[in-house]
């Protein structure tokens, strides 16, 4: 009797502050870029929903990845740790399988142990399958409702990409919104979250507890399939293609090219050859539309229900994508449409109408939370909270963004400069405020030496580089490049690239 009287007392405090805290919408979408109405990453993006949310809460404009890869950044996102500390560079492995990190606490598992929070997550989240097991010795979420999936598929490929990767697709294919993945994912998480809204009309046990639930959409990732109700949203003849600048890649050091040696995400160049261009870049714009309408409909369930005015919204993508900028199609890379990404909270404690032009990392969501939900600390998160600026957008902040590709490649991100040292030690700087577009690279090894202060700017920023610099965890695959400072060799995917060998697809 008395054990039983002392585990009660103990768990009255959890539940008490359980129930007066807001419930959390986390809404992350795969390879969103800047391509959205309230960033201006394109005159002709769509995107009423999240323009809305953004105007309803406080948008960060200035916002990156941790990683330009799914794997990587949402393992940073989910755990708060950087890619230089877990060495998780490539689409694998899952953090759990390496025992320093087997036992990292991570965001939803948090909000179990110290808000009394129900988890429950649909889509994706964590990169591929990880994190979807709710048996076992690590349950990251309670409820576990359909996996992302680009499918529906056409009969066979629709574009003949130089490597004939299946995902590597897009284009008008007739099919039915009901059938694709991410409508599932979503009518899942409105059917979750009337739920939520009964059992807390009719008084049931379980409305005592708020609730974390995390929706994960698919595309804009390819493969982009889009019907003609979401093309012709994009009129092909009234199309403006991405600016690019010719030779733009000539001052940039050919360790650049490294970073995304071998991808089946063709360049520039096959997309002009093939006159894909067009079609690729409508298509994305085209599914980036049809992703808002399902966020729609979730923030209409919240207010159909009466949730909203009681649960945080936090929108957000895991990297940029290119489409013909720098010269390539897809991710992997350092430079702004690589690592910019839509960052949004809206709710309970936020000032509404907010933009922040701070930079601002995915590594500062955990922290957010924990402290606009006031939560105890932890300590080994690596991010920043961003609550000053949740509550005035205006609020110093001392912090650049910094992301890492692969082990030893950073991009430092401030309010006004991006610097960029590889592996071999060269270097890019840009000024954002007069070059947005990343066109002048101000330590270009093809230009004079540079100014002093040229030199000292690149000098400080490179300061922030992280000290922690881990070589790929073990079993490290997909996408790693590795570079031996000793002997020069540079290795993509354990095949090695010599000095002299030609960038892929630009022979």
């Amino acid at each position: 009797m008395k054990t039983f009287l002392i585990t009660l007392a103990a768990c009255l405090p959890l539940l008490a502050v359980g129930a007066s805290r807001p419930n959390v919408l986390m809404i992350a979408i795969d390879d969103q870029n800047d391509w959205i109405g309230c960033l201006g990453g394109h005159p002709q993006a769509r995107t009423p929903a999240i323009d809305t949310l953004a105007r309803r809460g406080t948008l960060f404009t200035n916002a990156h990845c941790q990683s330009p890869l799914c794997n990587p950044s949402r393992t940073s996102v989910m755990t708060g740790l950087r890619p230089s500390t877990t060495g998780i560079y490539g689409l694998a492995p899952w953090f759990r399988t390496l025992p320093e990190f087997a036992g990292v606490v991570t965001l939803p598992q948090y909000f179990v142990q110290h808000g009394g929070y129900h988890t429950a997550m649909t889509g994706k989240i964590y990169h591929g399958g990880s994190g979807r097991s709710i048996k076992g010795r690590h349950i990251e979420w309670q409820e576990v409702g359909p996996g992302a999936s680009g499918r529906p598929f056409p009969p066979k490929k629709l574009v003949n990409t130089p490597q004939p990767h299946r995902l590597v697709d897009w284009g008008l294919f007739p099919h039915k919104d009901e059938d694709k993945g991410d409508y599932q994912v979503a009518s899942w998480a409105v059917d979750f979250l009337k739920r939520q809204a009964r059992s807390k009309r009719e008084g049931a046990k379980a409305s005592g507890k708020p609730f974390f639930l995390a929706a994960g959409f698919f595309l804009p990732h390819v493969p982009c399939y889009a019907t003609r109700k979401w093309m012709d949203l994009h009129p092909l003849d009234q199309l403006k293609l991405p600016p690019v600048h010719p030779g733009d890649r000539s001052d940039t050091p050919r360790f650049s090219w490294h970073l995304h040696w071998k991808l089946p995400e063709p360049r520039l160049k096959f997309l002009k050859d093939a006159g894909e261009w067009e079609n690729l870049t409508r298509s994305y714009l085209a599914c980036t539309t049809f992703i808002d309408a399902q966020v729609q409909r979730l923030l209409d369930t919240l207010r159909e229900t009466g949730l909203d005015e009681n649960t945080i919204v936090v929108l957000w993508s895991d990297h940029g994508f290119h489409i013909g900028e720098k010269e390539i199609t897809g991710k992997n890379t350092l430079w702004d449409d690589g690592t910019r990404v839509p960052l949004i909270f809206a709710g309970p404690g936020v000032k509404g109408g907010q933009v922040c032009d701070k930079p601002a990392e995915l590594l500062d969501i955990y922290p957010t939370l924990l402290e606009l939900l006031d939560f105890p600390a932890n300590k080994s998160l690596e991010g920043h909270s961003l609550l000053p600026q949740l509550r005035e957008a205006s609020a110093p902040r001392k912090w650049p963004a910094i992301t890492t590709h692969n082990h030893d490649n950073h991009g430092i991100r401030t309010e006004n400069w991006r610097y960029i040292r590889y592996a071999d030690g060269s270097e890019e700087l840009y000024d954002m405020k007069q070059d947005p577009h990343e066109w002048n690279n101000l330590l270009s090894p093809t230009r004079d030496k540079p100014s002093p202060s040229i030199r000292a700017r690149a000098d400080e920023l490179a300061k922030w580089i992280p000290r922690q610099n881990r070589k790929p965890a073990p079993r490290s695959a997909a996408r790693i490049l590795t570079y031996d400072r000793d002997t020069g060799r540079t290795v993509w995917q354990g095949e090695e690239i010599k000095p002299g060998d030609p960038i892929p697809e630009l022979k």
